[in-house]
This record gives structure tokens, sequence and C-alpha cells, in this order.
């Protein structure tokens, strides 16, 4: 069960770029199907990456680009001294809650997307030493890097939950509907 975006309706870029940053989203969610919490923490590799942490990490940086283009901080900021606390789950935290915020975090991403005037409005990079220095990036750029920094992760998920049970978050989705698989 391979997921399918559809193509935008006739000049809606914003629809096809979230529609492209909702698909690399539920690959991460997929990959938490069935899986109790201690399962979902689980670090099955020599990465330090479990599938819940990935879950809270894409959640949270999400957020954050949107809140650096609607130039607002961060919900959580980040630095050395936390950065990765960003990749797993503390203080109580669960997949449910971390699904829970994944969700109100997208619905802010699509109300921004669609509110924003133009994908050529731009915002400034913070001044950190990996961004140029008084860069600019375009709304178009942020659904664009959201699409790549999501896929990325939703692929490092995909390998994680295969090497827990098996199979691929795909292959589970099918099973679950009956459908063949391979």
């Amino acid at each position: 069960m391979v997921t399918h975006v559809r193509a935008e309706a006739a000049g809606d870029e914003r629809g096809a770029l979230l529609s492209f940053i909702e698909e690399q989203r539920g690959g991460i969610r997929r990959s938490v199907l069935g899986l109790t919490e201690e399962q979902a923490g689980a670090r099955p590799s020599a990465s330090e990456l479990s599938l819940s942490g990935l879950l809270k990490h894409v959640a949270e940086v999400e957020q954050s680009w949107v809140a650096r283009a609607k130039g607002e901080p961060p919900a959580v900021a980040r630095d050395a001294s936390n950065w990765q606390e960003s990749f797993r789950l503390v203080a109580g935290e669960t997949v449910e809650s971390q699904l829970a915020y994944g969700e109100k975090v997208a619905v802010g991403t699509e109300a921004y997307v669609r509110a924003v005037p133009s994908l050529d409005d731009t915002f400034a990079l913070p001044d950190e030493p990996w961004f140029p220095p008084e860069g600019r990036v375009s709304v178009r750029w942020l659904c664009l890097h959201l699409i790549r920094e999501i896929g990325r992760h939703a692929g490092h998920a995909d390998i994680i939950r295969e090497s827990l049970g098996g199979r691929t978050a795909f292959e589970l989705v099918a099973l679950e509907r009956g459908e063949p698989w391979g």
C-alpha cells in the first residue's frame, strides 16, 4: 500500500506542497502503528534514533520553522545543552501525546501556508553559524524544506520499524487491510 499524493487542483501550489508535507508526516505516524511505548522508544541500531524520538523531533522542527516564518520564537527552545532531548521522550511524554502534538502542529502549518499572502514572501534565517549571514528564505522554500526534513526522517523511521518487527509500516498497513504484500 504505497501512498499517493493526488495532483493539485489547477494552480493550487500551496495545496500541492501541503499534501506532500502531509504524506511525509504519514510515514512517521505509520511507523508507530501497533507498537508499545517501549518498542517505539527502542534503538535497534548503532544510531540513537527511535521511532518515538523521530515523531517528537519532526513535530518540533516543523513547529520551529513555521514560528520563524511568522517571526515568533519556537515553542521549545533548543541549543547544544538540550538538543538531544528533541530525539527522545522525556518527563511523561508518550507516543500518543506526540501524535496529538504533531496534529496540532500540522493544523498550524496548514493555516499559516494557506494564509500567507504569497509563497514568495520571505523571512529571515536565524543568526546561527550554519545559516548564511543575513539570509532570507521564502515560504515556498520553507515548504520544500519541510518535505525534505520530514521525508528524511520518515526513511529513518521505516528502517527502524523494519528492524523492530521485520516489516515496514507499509506492509503492516497492507496486512491490516487484508491486502497482499510483495
